[in-house]
């Protein structure tokens, strides 16, 4: 049994288990999972590509996790969207858990993320929001339909 901890698109973090991938999928609610890992090799960051309306929004505390355990700058750090499973791996590239002594790291390298590079994040973020709404508001807008013009 694999302690992970599970960013919801809400903003909650839990803790709970998974024994394999295939329970990562599951609870992240997708197929083709990508993953990303930190710096050090220490910690995965499994996330969906999909870009369901019900996953758009940017899911802030494992984007600022992913920052803080990464050489990504604000600037340039993935904006995760949707569940997030964060987990690590044993020395054969399996799925490990994590141990208390890497939760604590987590959230001391949380702590560590810079004002100015919240500063900077959560402008992306609302620049992100922004674009969001017009990319769904010119989605739903009627088309005109346009009839043909007719020489007399």
């Amino acid at each position: 049994m694999n302690t992970v901890l599970y960013c919801s698109a809400n903003g909650a973090i839990y803790e709970t288990r998974a024994y394999t991938k295939a329970d990562i999928d599951q609870l992240v609610h997708s197929q083709g999972l990508q993953c990303l890992t930190s710096a050090d090799g220490q910690f995965d960051f499994w996330f969906s590509p999909s870009t369901r309306k019900c996953q758009r929004r940017v899911n802030r505390p494992a984007t600022e996790l992913l920052l803080a355990t990464t050489s990504f700058a604000a600037k340039s750090v993935p904006l995760l969207r949707g569940g997030v499973v964060i987990a690590t791996h044993d020395s054969d590239g399996e799925l490990d858990g994590l141990s208390w002594q890497q939760l604590d790291l987590l959230a001391e390298r949380n702590h560590s993320v810079s004002k100015r590079d919240e500063r900077v994040l959560t402008r992306r973020i609302t620049r992100d929001g922004r674009r969001q709404v017009r990319r769904d508001d010119a989605a739903t807008l009627p088309t005109r339909e346009t009839t043909p013009r007719v020489t007399v």
